[in-house]
């Protein structure tokens, strides 16, 4: 993810940072040009759809340039940081380094702690750190402008030394001889959309970074395309030129001047805003649910936390109950694999639960829940309920659940009909607990009433099942020793 562009230079890239990630957005810098760091030596913060992640860099030396304001968003492969490995550096930097960090004390900008150049003149860093980067090379990626983000121009209409993309001029179509060789194009939105429209990209000059073609470029075409008449769909779609411009315009204009203030949909809100979406398209979600006793568990639980140890959480309790009732009805331990058109029933649980964040809701994964017992499941939830409200789970952290437990009831409301979280089938919504009016052995008295409900996929069991799941779970929450039959 380096090179050295002068032999005393070395540029280091945004790495892969796992889970398919593409790109994430620089929160914070830790470190100033001047600086002297040492080897992986954290150099900046940056939040991806999963989680925020301190950036090491994999050489030491004085570092002599920063790529990218706060705020800013990259994609993998893009220039972060620049650092000089000799005393040029320090020259480069402006003057005398300063000093960054305990690791940079005492560390001469002539003498860096890292990147030792090898015979064959390839410099020697740290190895890999995170996910698929080191000190190797990797394939040269181009910075995207992102459609709709705002960027800085100066007198000329420029965003940062590129000519910012304009509508053409007279509805005339940006067009070039076909070329061979790759076609600039990163997003694959943007490919997706040319391809429905069968909409030749070779055909196109982008207008974005180094002729980067974007999804403006692909709409303006299709716009002159329906403007002269032209079919640019699919014949088997039915979908014409003008209909396809239809649809790219149709949508309701809001201008700069409309009043209100504008958040951009990124970062995990726009993770979440995503999964979401792809669930309601995806599957065919139902809910049902019912009312449950749980003074009989309420007391179970202030029973053992009155015999010494570790405190029990009534999370904990309620993700043992999800397990046994899972070993039940492996149907809504599944997933739906779509291409196959096969139901996949999952081995083991690994139970996801939502948790509230000052950064949005996220949602982590507690491993093989039921291989845990009642006070390994609460140290668990314990941990990575710190980790999420620090910022600090990994995306290993936030993915790969196979059933999740949302306990809304903290929030003060008794139901809710949870969005499935894809490509989970089920998800378990438990609501507050409080004092009611309950009949209870043939008579009225007050008893702890919370409500249970289950939102499940109807592709991968019925009615039958997921009602049979529900009552297991109720007759646990009332009578605990019904899962002495699982133990």
């Amino acid at each position: 993810m380096a090179h050295a562009s002068d032999g005393h230079s070395l540029e280091f890239k945004l790495p892969d940072l796992g889970e398919g990630l593409t790109e994430a957005e620089i929160v914070r810098w830790l470190v100033e040009v001047g600086d002297v760091v040492v080897v992986d030596q954290p150099v900046v913060e940056v939040e991806t759809a999963k989680a925020m992640v301190e950036v090491p860099c994999p050489y030491g030396g004085v570092v002599t340039a920063r790529f990218g304001e706060e705020g800013t968003e990259l994609p993998v492969g893009a220039p972060l940081v620049t650092v000089a490995v000799d005393g040029a550096g320090a020259a480069a930097a402006g003057g005398p380094a300063r000093e960054s960090g305990a690791g940079a004390a005492g560390t001469p900008a002539a003498e860096p702690s890292g990147a030792a150049e090898k015979a064959d003149g390839k410099t020697e860093g740290s190895g890999n750190v995170l996910v698929g980067y080191g000190t190797s090379e990797a394939p040269a990626r181009r910075r995207r402008v992102r459609p709709g983000r705002p960027a800085a121009t100066g007198p000329s209409g420029r965003a940062n030394g590129r000519t910012l993309p304009a509508e053409p001029a007279g509805g005339q179509v940006r067009t070039a001889e076909p070329v061979d060789g790759p076609v600039p194009v990163i997003s694959p939105l943007v490919r997706r959309l040319a391809r429905q429209n069968d909409l030749d990209l070779r055909e196109l000059t982008g207008s974005g970074p180094e002729g980067l073609i974007l999804r403006a470029d692909v709409e303006y075409a299709l716009r002159a395309a329906a403007a002269r008449g032209g079919r640019t769909a699919d014949p088997a779609a039915g979908t014409s030129g003008e209909q396809v411009a239809a649809s790219v315009t149709s949508a309701p204009s809001v201008t700069s001047a409309s009043p209100g203030t504008r958040v951009p949909l990124r970062g995990v809100r726009g993770a979440v805003a995503d999964k979401l979406s792809r669930s309601r398209r995806e599957i065919p979600d139902a809910t049902c649910w019912v009312d449950a006793d749980a003074t009989e568990l309420m007391r179970a639980r202030t029973a053992m936390n009155a015999s010494g140890g570790p405190k029990i959480s009534l999370v904990a309790l309620l993700a043992r109950i999800c397990t046994a009732a899972l070993a039940r009805f492996p149907e809504l331990n599944s997933t739906v694999d779509t291409e196959a058109r096969e139901i996949v029933r999952l081995d083991g649980v690994h139970l996801g639960f939502a948790a509230q964040t000052d950064r949005g809701l996220v949602v982590p994964v507690v491993r093989d829940a039921h291989a845990r017992d009642a006070e390994s499941l609460t140290a668990e939830f314990a941990r990575l309920t710190e980790a999420a409200r620090a910022g600090r789970l990994t995306p290993g952290e936030l993915t790969g659940g196979t059933f999740t437990l949302n306990n809304y009831g903290v929030f003060g409301v008794d139901g809710s009909t949870p969005i499935i979280n894809h490509p989970e089938a089920a998800m378990l919504g438990v609501g507050r607990i409080v004092p009611k009016p309950w009949v209870h052995e043939g008579e009225l008295a007050v008893r702890q009433v919370v409500q249970l409900s289950l939102t499940f996929d109807h592709r991968v069991c019925d009615g039958g099942t997921a009602g049979g799941f529900l009552r297991y779970v109720a007759d646990c929450v009332e009578q605990p020793a019904v899962l002495l039959r699982t133990l």
